[in-house]
């Protein structure tokens, strides 16, 4: 028996079987996370990255109707510029921490706004499903 399968078994005899889980692949599949690992690894990142839902929403999605409503922009430009800024976000940070905020100037996809504004989102590297190490970057209240 592996050394996982030991902690895995000793996890159940403490706590008691798992009643339900809910995996970073199935909210990749369910879309509450968005899967940015390609650009991400563009800008310099060598694990998996995914940003929330929320944070796509509003940071990084943009259409012709955001172009005609608010300014011009694209979406792979902002989300460059959510991949860059994160990455040296995560340069400054203090070693050792699992989470950090970043800060960038974006227009909010809100159907108004047409100047860039001060942003913070939050970086969190974690366990992936098989406990390899992942980034999640969110918004600073989400978890």
């Amino acid at each position: 028996m592996s050394k996982s399968q030991q902690q895995q078994e000793s996890l159940t005899d403490f706590f008691g079987p798992v009643i339900h889980s809910y995996t970073r692949a199935m909210a990749l599949d369910d879309g509450y996370l968005v899967d940015i690992s390609d650009t991400a690894r563009e800008a310099g990142f060598k694990i998996p990255v995914a940003v929330t839902r929320e944070v796509w929403n509003r940071y990084i999605e943009w259409d012709k109707d955001d172009t005609d409503r608010q300014a011009y922009q694209d979406q792979a430009g902002r989300l460059w510029d959510v991949c860059w800024m994160a990455r040296h976000g995560i340069s400054g940070a203090k070693k050792h921490e699992s989470q950090t905020l970043f800060e960038l100037y974006v227009i909010p996809r809100d159907g108004t706004t047409i100047e860039a504004e001060r942003t913070a989102l939050k970086i969190v590297i974690g366990p992936g499903d098989e406990g390899e190490p992942v980034i999640t970057i969110m918004l600073p209240h989400e978890d």
